[in-house]
């Protein structure tokens, strides 16, 4: 097993931003883990509403940033930095709660195959998460583990790569053969890694036993706004792309999977639920053509306006 015992230094790494409406839930399920022996970061963007001094109060050390200067993946980079010792990075979001006291333990563990670059767990729905919600954790967080290498990318293409930072952990070595976090990347940073990791012969693993739950109820204009990120960074990664397959293929395979999951949970979220997938695939062009419009309206049709300047 990963962790203390075998001499192996972890690190969790949280970002935050006005977290202290989860911040009692995360503690409480991150205080109840069977596994404990690692350093506890925060790096907060200046929140107003107390979330450095709750974190700090439950161990954490706190790194504060201005709120102007959060990136995706720069931010992510500073917190790997700021964690010379570990070992092993596991990064989470203010939202994601972990579901069983094993979660993290499950997790790490899965360092203990010397392959394994990179791992992330399992995305369970939060509580009163709408339908649509619901169906994106279920599609994309299967309730069998796996583990993907360069050999899988025929039969699974651009999903070879996936993985989320709101429930991951990195292998120190493996994110410094990659490059660390891309440091202007609008959105992905961590199938960013994932990728170039995969190219340098690492192994993604995905442990459904390490869970979470964690999810978004998206309104309509956040949806546009979330694929147009997509679209700019799959846009600008012209390489992403090109060693893994088009987006397009695993999008049709979404939009017919939550058409049979919400005939048969909830049929009245289907027109709506269309719709959406046209505001995503309208979105996602959108992005792809981001180098020809204009900036005022990259910042108004994005949901990371920061990223813009």
């Amino acid at each position: 097993m990963v962790g203390g015992a075998c001499g192996v230094k972890c690190a969790l790494c949280i970002p935050t931003l006005n977290a202290a409406a989860t911040a009692q839930a995360f503690l409480a399920a991150l205080n109840g883990q069977s596994f404990a022996e690692f350093e506890r970061l925060l790096v907060d963007s200046s929140s107003t509403d107390g979330t450095p001094e709750l974190f700090a109060a439950a161990g954490f050390r706190v790194h504060t940033i201005p709120r102007t200067e959060f990136n995706h993946g720069a931010t992510r980079q500073l917190a790997v930095d700021l964690c010379p010792d570990a070992d092993i990075i596991i990064f989470m979001t203010q939202d994601a709660i972990l579901a069983h006291s094993s979660s993290l333990q499950r997790l790490v563990d899965a360092f203990d195959d010397p392959r394994v670059g990179a791992a992330y767990g399992r995305q369970l729905p939060a509580k009163g998460a709408t339908p649509v919600a619901a169906h994106a954790r279920l599609f994309n967080y299967p309730p069998e583990s796996h583990m993907r290498g360069t050999a899988d990318i025929p039969r699974w293409g651009i999903k070879t790569a996936f993985l989320s930072n709101s429930f991951a952990a990195y292998r120190r070595e493996a994110l410094r053969g990659a490059g660390g976090f891309p440091s202007d990347a609008i959105f992905g940073e961590d199938t960013w890694v994932a990728a170039r990791m995969l190219q340098a012969g690492w192994t993604i693993a995905y442990c459904a036993e390490a869970q979470v739950r964690h999810s978004h109820s998206y309104s309509m204009g956040e949806e546009f706004r979330r694929y147009f990120d997509i679209g700019v960074f799959h846009g600008r990664e012209e390489w992403f792309l090109g060693g893994l397959g088009r987006a397009e293929g695993e999008g049709k395979k979404f939009v017919v999977s939550e058409f049979k999951y919400l005939l048969g949970t909830a049929p009245w979220y289907i027109p709506s639920a269309l719709f959406r997938t046209v505001l995503k695939f309208a979105g996602y062009r959108l992005g792809l053509q981001e180098k020809y419009l204009p900036d005022w309206l990259k910042r108004r049709v994005s949901l990371n306006r920061l990223f813009w300047g």
